[in-house]
């Protein structure tokens, strides 16, 4: 197996990070509802006020560093618990899925939370996701049936 090395995402990464979106979006059957550009990802990222941070998951081909997967975090604040990480997206690319990139991913997560001392992380699934949800439940992740998505688009 090759080796896969997890790092802090770059600015210069940004257009692969998008191409791993698509191909999120595609699997998730709503490839019309990427809208962000490359330029907005950017400025989020690595502007002057940056609102999310990501780790990259990378092997060697032919020498070059190649992106197979990334997670992508944010801070919220719960007035209940305080500061708590979310996941807003966990992807890797469909022919390096089964290499245990994810779980190299979220461990860094997990590791990143408790040394920035969040007292979590939190992150959604969809429904149908078998493989995410057998996944996530290696972890003991708590799943919660009881609140329910609410969102306004501008």
């Amino acid at each position: 197996m090759e080796e896969i090395k997890i790092r802090v995402a770059q600015r210069e990464d940004c257009a692969r990070l998008m191409e791993l979106v698509r191909e999120l979006a595609l699997y998730e059957k709503a490839p019309e509802q990427v809208t962000v550009s490359l330029a907005h990802f950017e400025e989020a990222g690595f502007g002057p006020n940056p609102v999310w941070k990501a780790f990259v998951a990378t092997t060697q081909e032919n020498g070059k560093e190649v992106i197979q997967g990334f997670a992508l975090y944010y801070i919220r604040y719960s007035t209940w618990k305080g500061s708590r990480m979310y996941l807003e997206d966990i992807i890797v690319t469909e022919n390096f899925r089964g290499k245990g990139i994810g779980k190299l991913l979220l461990d860094r997560l997990i590791e990143e939370a408790k040394e920035k001392q969040f007292s979590g992380i939190v992150w959604q699934v969809l429904e149908w996701n078998t493989p995410a949800i057998n996944f996530y439940k290696k972890y003991t992740a708590k799943f919660d049936a009881e609140w329910i998505n609410v969102s306004i688009d501008l």
